[in-house]
């Protein structure tokens, strides 16, 4: 995400950050959604959780690499915080289908909540557990800690705001939403 006072898109490197690392299907749609909230000060897209170093998007393509797309989204958590951003997120995705979001098929495209904070694990579990209560199948979002992440190739990162008719499995109208009210608490 590029902001006026920050041009290079990344984050500052200050010890009040947070991250979290959420796997929605194709991560295109995720990051895009997610990097217009007020207090997402980065995001990323990137694969999490494989088994091989530096991995290309062809490679991951093909099943065997154990990757899931992933956005890695840093925070300000004294402007927003994890409940919420993990509630934002849900509105992204069908956390009861495995290894699939919209036309997206594979296990790369499985949904997760990855962690880098073991501090985190229980606000995880619990906002997890609330929101599941929508719901009248299981929830298969894995709830682990980040193992690795490589970010995606560079025409991967912020796809949906260079290619703005670009395929997403994200509901439209929530980036209409997320425009209009900067996602303030809901």
């Amino acid at each position: 995400m590029v902001r006026a006072d920050n041009p290079s898109g990344q984050a500052e490197n200050r010890k009040d950050m947070k991250e979290i690392y959420l796997a929605g299907g194709c991560f295109w749609g995720t990051e895009h959604f997610l990097k217009q909230i007020e207090g997402v000060e980065a995001t990323q897209v990137g694969y999490a959780n494989g088994n091989v170093a530096n991995p290309a998007y062809q490679q991951v393509c093909t099943g065997t690499t154990n990757f899931a797309e992933t956005v890695k989204v840093q925070y300000d958590p004294e402007k927003v915080d994890l409940p919420f951003l993990i509630d934002l997120y849900f509105k992204t995705i069908d956390p009861t289908s495995v290894n699939r979001q919209g036309n997206d098929r594979g296990s790369q495209y499985r949904t997760g909540i990855y962690y880098t904070d073991a501090a985190d694990l229980p606000i995880i579990k619990e906002t997890v557990q609330r929101l599941a209560a929508n719901y009248t199948r299981p929830l298969v979002v894995e709830i682990k800690p980040l193992e690795n992440f490589y970010p995606a190739e560079d025409y991967h990162q912020d796809y949906l705001d260079k290619n703005p008719g670009g395929y997403c499995h994200t509901n439209p109208e929530l980036f209409d939403m997320a425009r209009k009210a900067k996602m303030k608490k809901m």
